[in-house]
């Protein structure tokens, strides 16, 4: 960041008064800017013994499936975020059941929440962000295909859970561990 977007003015680091982290603070008007993360909200979208998945027309991970999920909007819930992803990236429509998973990502800042969700039809169809959607059972999901380890985590988890029809939510830190290999 280099101007403040209050006034225009430039910008430096520092740690204001009564804070404990450098922030970027305006240098003419005082205007303290605060990075924090960001929210991604999305649904592990179920009809009977299946769940929803997208598979991805855009970057990152092109080509792999995913949860219908996306960073959280201004003046929406999470529950309204998840909702409009589903209805964004597959044209599905859903109740929401209850929270599911959240995981924080510090290392790129990310929080994700997914809800469990009930699909209201069968109508869906590949959104602007998805190639295909479908249906699929736990022995039909492309395990080895999927976009990112929390989709992985959330339907492990959903398919360990249902078992005994009990899904408790579940929290997990996902920290970045750099490879030792140079």
């Amino acid at each position: 960041m280099k101007f403040c977007s209050q006034c225009g003015h430039s910008v430096s680091q520092k740690i204001p008064e009564g804070d404990n982290r450098a922030r970027f603070v305006c240098t003419h008007c005082n205007t303290i800017h605060y990075q924090n993360p960001r929210i991604i909200a999305g649904c592990l979208a179920l009809h009977e013994d299946q769940v929803l998945l997208c598979k991805r027309s855009i970057e990152p991970r092109l080509g792999k499936w995913t949860l219908p999920a996306g960073f959280l909007e201004n003046g929406e819930t999470t529950e309204e975020g998840a909702l409009r992803e589903m209805r964004e990236e597959a044209n599905a429509n859903a109740t929401i059941l209850d929270i599911y998973t959240m995981f924080s990502l510090p290392h790129i800042s990310q929080v994700y929440m997914f809800f469990r969700a009930q699909l209201t039809d069968l109508n869906f169809s590949p959104g602007h962000e998805s190639k295909d959607v479908r249906l699929f059972r736990e022995d039909e999901i492309p395990w080895d295909d999927l976009a990112f380890p929390v989709i992985y985590d959330t339907l492990k988890f959903y398919m360990e859970d249902r078992v005994n029809n009990h899904f408790p939510v579940r929290t997990r830190d996902i920290r970045y561990k750099p490879s030792s290999h140079k």
